[in-house]
Parts: structure tokens; C-alpha cells; sequence
């Protein structure tokens, strides 16, 4: 982002918004905050939801911890449908379901076993 600066919009989120091609509030106007954070995820950047939340903020002009939980809420399912929708990563497949196995502990020798020693 360029001048003049952004409300939430930290040195290092407005790196990403750069390179992602949003440099103006305009841009970021016309983007819509889900999908301005679609586009630094699909860079393969790591945003967390608070980018997502600030993004929202500074087109409110409110601290991001001001923007009502019905909408962040809003903004959350549309960004993990955007995110449903984005292809596998390269080189790896996608993940599947997550199994869980037990294993048994060996059963404990027998008490009730004659002693097999004979000293008498």
C-alpha cells in the first residue's frame, strides 16, 4: 500500500498487498478484503484471519478488533470457501483424512503357569 498509510496495515501487510498488486485503498476498494487476502494466500504467503480482519478494518476505517463478530464471521466462511476452491499444492498430494491407530499392549505372562524350575 502507499501513502497515505492504512489503518491496520502493518510494514509487512503492505509488502504482501504490494506484490500482490493492491498499492492504493482503491485497489483494495475494488479487491474487497476476501478477496485481497486470497491473492497474498495464493502468492504463498501465510496469512492468518487477523490479516482478514485488518483488511475489513481499514476499508471501515475502525481498529480491527472493532469489526462486529456477525461479520467477521461473514468474511471467515467466504474466505474458506475461496480457500476450498484453490488447487492442491505442487508436489504434494492433498491432504486426506486423518486416521488414528492403536496399538494393543501385549498380553501380560500368565500367573497361573506351573514354576518350570527344579531344584529338589
Amino acid at each position: 500500500m502507499t501513502a497515505p498509510k492504512m489503518r491496520n496495515i502493518g510494514p509487512k501487510s503492505a509488502a504482501w498487498l504490494r506484490q500482490v498488486g493492491l498499492r492504493t485503498r482503491e485497489d483494495l476498494e475494488a479487491a474487497g478484503p476476501v478477496e485481497a487476502y486470497m491473492r497474498v494466500r495464493r502468492a504463498g504467503f501465510r496469512p492468518s484471519l487477523n490479516l482478514l480482519y485488518a483488511l475489513e478494518g481499514a476499508l471501515l476505517d475502525c481498529h480491527w478488533q472493532e469489526v462486529p463478530e456477525a461479520r467477521r464471521q461473514q468474511l471467515v466462511e467466504a474466505a474458506e470457501a475461496a480457500i476450498a476452491d484453490l488447487p492442491p499444492p505442487r508436489g504434494r498430494p492433498a491432504a486426506g483424512p486423518v486416521t488414528t491407530t492403536v496399538h494393543q499392549e501385549d498380553a501380560p505372562a500368565s500367573p497361573d503357569l506351573p514354576d518350570t524350575d527344579t531344584d529338589d
